[in-house]
């Protein structure tokens, strides 16, 4: 029975080893395989969602672009409606146009077929006139028009030389007229450099805004540029101008280059005003001393003290009735060194003392006196000659007694002030000159206003329409014209104008 045991168990182990090693494979495949059908079914699952989400969202495109399609052809219609509608106008125009021209063509017709009436009715006539008048003249046809060819070659030829005479004067009073206007314009080389004030200079603004800004709040930009500088400025109502005004031209022309470049720069407060203002007195006091050297240079002086090149380069910024001081100086220089070559004096104490007989003037509004004897001074204290410092103080001889290169700079510099153009008119002059032509004119009767314009060179009167006729016109003219030949001093000649209007006024109502 023990031995039944023994042998049963290790049979019963070796059973159950084969059943284990035959059944647990199946068992492990069919749970892999349950597995397998589980993942598969949910990948199935995942990509049924997936595949309806896509379906949604392409559904959702392919409404949005129907969408936007059927909107497009909407505008799209209504645009070749719009053209439609157009051209359709414009056939309509065409088509009245078309009617109007053509009833114009009519119209037209109608009329030619009517003068071509007229003209046959005016032929016959000028025919019956013209035997007509053979029988009264007793001349026939072909003597007439050689009558008539002779007289008009002979009023012909007389016109013909009349107004060849008027040509030639004509041209000739031009000629000389441009001659003129030529050695004027030669003479005023030397006042190119005018201008029209003496003691303010006006600074264009890009807009009315930048006066804001120059004044600043409560005023401290304008009162730190004229601290600055030591000028007025001058903000008014006139739009986008301020004025700059000093007696002294340096001051004003570094005013003048520190506010522009204020104006460019776009930054104004009183720390940037103080900067450029020192940087434009550097730069303008360079200038001084660079037009000083070239003025020396120019009447071949060297060695000259730097202290008065200086003061002579200052000049450049001084006006004398619209006559540049420097400029000026340098040509009384060269009238001066000529006028001693030919008195056998010394030339270049001649040059000198022109050069700098108006030194004075560079400082006269700093320093009492005449600008004569402030000049000497300067110059006699910077070591020049006694004849040059003489020259100087007795220019205008205002001691009395003269020297001789105080008599050559003296002439020397009538000259250069009283040469054509070299000093310009006075306004005062100017207006009374005006004035005075306007007044010749409006002494005639029938005159009602009259007009100086053109610099005096042209005056345009009117007069009453019901007072002076087209005839009278012309003779008032010629009147007018002798009296002020006769009366006025004036330079060239003055254009007289009459202007004889007759107005009708009504209102409709």
């Amino acid at each position: 029975m023990a031995y039944a045991v023994y042998i049963g168990i290790p049979l019963a182990l070796i059973a159950g080893a084969l059943l284990g090693w035959y059944i647990l494979p199946q068992l492990l495949a069919q749970r892999k395989t349950r597995a397998a059908k589980d993942e598969a079914e949910r990948i199935i699952k995942e990509a049924q969602t997936e595949q309806k989400k896509l379906m949604i969202e392409a559904k959702e495109q392919s409404i949005k672009v129907r969408a936007e399609v059927d909107q497009e052809n909407r505008g799209r219609r209504q645009e070749l409606l719009r053209l439609e509608k157009r051209i359709s106008q414009k056939e309509e125009n065409l088509e009245r146009r078309t009617d109007t021209i053509d009833q114009r063509d009519n119209n037209l017709k109608k009329k030619e077929s009517e003068n071509e009436v007229t003209r046959n009715k005016l032929e016959e006539l000028r025919h019956q006139q013209l035997e007509k008048l053979e029988k009264v003249a007793d001349l026939s046809k072909d003597a007439a028009k050689d009558l008539l060819l002779e007289m008009v070659e002979v009023e012909a030829r007389d016109d013909v030389s009349r107004r060849i005479y008027e040509t030639e004067s004509r041209l000739k009073m031009e000629a000389d007229q441009r001659a003129r206007e030529l050695v004027a314009t030669a003479a005023h080389r030397l006042a190119a450099d005018v201008v029209s004030e003496s003691t303010v200079t006006a600074i264009p603004l890009p807009s009315d805004e930048m006066k804001g800004r120059l004044i600043g709040r409560e005023g401290r930009n304008i009162r730190a540029l004229e601290a600055a500088t030591g000028v007025d400025l001058i903000i008014d109502d006139t739009p986008e101008v301020v004025t700059i005004s000093s007696f002294d031209p340096v001051r004003r022309e570094i005013a003048k280059v520190a506010l522009q470049k204020l104006i460019v720069d776009g930054r104004i407060h009183p720390g940037r005003i103080e900067e450029i203002a020192n940087k434009a007195k550097s730069d303008v006091e360079a200038t001084i001393y660079s037009e000083g050297e070239q003025a020396a240079y120019k009447v071949g002086m060297s060695g000259l003290n730097p202290e008065l090149i200086k003061i002579l380069g200052r000049l450049k910024y001084r006006f004398s009735y619209g006559q540049n001081v420097l400029a000026h100086s340098v040509e009384v220089a060269h009238l001066a060194g000529m006028l001693a070559a030919e008195l056998g004096a010394d030339v270049n104490i001649a040059k000198a003392g022109g050069l700098l007989h108006d030194l004075g003037k560079a400082v006269d509004h700093e320093v009492e006196g005449t600008h004569a004897a402030i000049g000497a001074d300067i110059a006699k204290r910077l070591g020049r000659s006694p004849q040059v410092v003489h020259a100087i103080a007795d220019h205008h001889n205002d001691e009395g007694s003269i020297d001789l290169y105080g008599l050559i700079v003296s002439t020397a510099d009538a000259i250069s002030c009283a040469r054509p153009g070299a000093r310009r008119e006075s306004m005062d002059r100017y207006i009374k000159r005006l004035e005075a032509l306007e007044s010749v004119a409006n002494s005639f009767d029938g005159v009602e206003k009259s007009f100086a314009i053109q610099a005096g060179r042209e005056v345009r009167i009117l007069v009453k329409p019901d007072e002076i006729d087209d005839l009278g016109s012309l003779r008032l003219a010629r009147d007018i014209v002798k009296k002020i030949e006769e009366s006025l001093e004036y330079p060239g000649q003055i254009k007289v104008t009459l202007i004889r209007e007759t107005r009708a006024v009504d209102f409709a109502k």
